[in-house]
């Protein structure tokens, strides 16, 4: 349960910093959503934040400041989506965005489920795989955008997220200054743009990748 019940004014002013123009039926899914986070954190680990204002900061305005830079279409595939950030939280600003979350942890994917049917979020699969089998099983199937958040290894994320990226498709990766240098060097195949800081992300930058 949310330990200070926040409203609609509050939640937009702890996403002030983030730029977001938000409706309010969509502040409405964010409360939905914040609520059974809180709420399931007391029993499964989907995040370290036992605060409410600071996980509206520190997840839902940092996924959906990628709005001010991109505006999303298609399909997107989210790898280790945890408790749905980005991935899910972006169904937020981009409603009908074909989204895949890919969680291996049976009961992270419960609560990713449960938050789909509250919040009325579609198209969203919800997968078991990890990202090398899923990207095996693909049968060519291509994404528009590919994203990552609070995930390790990019040596091996990188190369594997790019063979089923679409030829314009777009990867953005959450991630620290020290991990965003250290993607220059994740393959040879992909383009980086410059990144972008995130508001309040202490020294956390959003990098976007592409072909070659």
């Amino acid at each position: 349960m949310i330990d200070r019940m926040l409203d609609e004014s509050g939640v937009r002013i702890l996403l002030e910093p983030f730029g977001l123009q938000l409706s309010s039926d969509q502040i409405g899914q964010i409360l939905v959503y914040l609520n059974l986070l809180m709420r399931w954190n007391t029993k499964i680990n989907l995040t370290s934040l036992r605060n409410a204002e600071e996980a509206v900061m520190r997840h839902f305005g940092e996924s959906l400041c990628l709005a001010g830079r991109a505006k999303l279409q298609g399909n997107l595939l989210d790898i280790g989506s945890g408790a749905g950030f980005p991935g899910l939280a972006l169904q937020i600003v981009f409603p009908g965005l074909a989204t895949i979350l890919l969680e291996p942890v049976a009961k992270k994917r419960a609560f990713l489920r449960e938050v789909v049917r509250a919040c009325d979020f579609m198209p969203v699969e919800v997968r078991r795989e990890r990202l090398e089998e899923f990207a095996g099983s693909c049968q060519g199937k291509r994404f528009n955008a590919i994203t990552a958040r609070a995930v390790g290894h990019f040596d091996q994320l990188v190369p594997e997220a790019v063979k089923i990226l679409k030829s314009d498709g777009r990867l953005y990766l959450w991630v620290g200054q020290q991990q965003g240098n250290d993607l220059r060097q994740s393959s040879d195949k992909v383009e980086w743009d410059s990144p972008f800081a995130i508001p309040l992300g202490r020294e956390r930058e959003i990098w976007v990748g592409r072909h070659k």
